[in-house]
């Protein structure tokens, strides 16, 4: 199902029809500020699988990710972490990063399968942040990557292409306009010592 949400002023109607499809385990795909995103409820177990099944992810190489809709909400899932690193994910949220912490016992079982990190995202994008602050969980985030037809695998932007490439597996994709071929900026924030592991859309201001 494509639904048209306006990108600054979501109507709350549609919204709500969005979070009840979550609620029961529905798989969404939805506009970030990069990339479109495929997502569900984190600790909706069978949707979980089913979205990282369809990306043939692999667990134990890749650190899962979330959105949250602010740091107070992101503080539930992640280990306690250092006033400078605060300052910095606060600096650059919402925004185009996704950041690498600890992962607290909050955090479903299979975010930390091999792995005791999770991607924390709070992107500057009104639709999903409202979602998840309707939904009240974090909501997996991870791009709208299909195989390609020749040798590369394509991201893609328009809503519509999406409903027909991915209606198989989405049970309701989110048309908030054209969507951008950006990626997220990852910062690794386990220490202090921050390392940026993929630059992506925005330069990190570090300077707190």
């Amino acid at each position: 199902m494509l639904i048209t949400i306006h990108p600054d002023s979501p109507e709350p109607r549609k919204m709500e029809q969005v979070v009840a499809c979550l609620e029961k385990g529905g798989i969404v795909v939805y506009p970030t500020d990069t990339l479109y995103g495929i997502g569900c409820d984190i600790t909706n177990a069978a949707a979980v699988q089913k979205i990282l099944k369809f990306k043939d992810v692999n667990l134990r190489k890749t650190n899962l990710t979330f959105i949250c809709h602010d740091l107070s909400h992101a503080a539930q899932y992640v280990r306690p972490i250092s006033s400078r690193t605060f300052r910095l994910m606060k600096k650059n949220t919402p925004g185009p990063f996704t950041f690498i912490v600890e992962a607290s016992s909050s955090v479903p079982k299979i975010f930390k399968s091999g792995k005791k990190t999770v991607g924390v995202r709070i992107p500057d994008s009104n639709i999903i942040l409202e979602l998840v602050q309707r939904l009240g969980r974090p909501i997996l985030s991870t791009s709208v990557k299909v195989a390609g037809e020749e040798t590369e695998d394509e991201y893609l932007t328009d809503p519509s292409l999406i409903q027909e490439r991915l209606g198989h597996i989405a049970d309701i994709v989110i048309d908030g306009g054209i969507g951008s071929l950006d990626m997220s900026t990852v910062v690794d924030c386990t220490t202090d010592d921050w390392e940026i592991i993929r630059q992506g859309k925005a330069e990190l201001d570090d300077a707190i």
